[in-house]
């Protein structure tokens, strides 16, 4: 999930992940997320900020 949230320049930084997850809601697949660990699956639907994402892998 941080290296997703770092790539769509989301955060600037790893070390940011933790803190921003717990003060913006994250919804993967229509359910509340906040594990920066998390990790994502090609197909994989999230919301950020009102922003909507699919996770494909490059």
């Amino acid at each position: 999930m941080s290296q997703f949230l770092k790539e769509e320049s989301i955060i600037a930084s790893g070390g940011q992940a933790k803190w921003y997850l717990q003060e913006h809601p994250v919804v993967l697949n229509g359910e509340a997320e906040n594990r920066r660990g998390k990790k994502l699956h090609v197909g994989d639907e999230l919301e950020v900020n009102g922003e909507h994402y699919q996770f494909r892998k490059d």
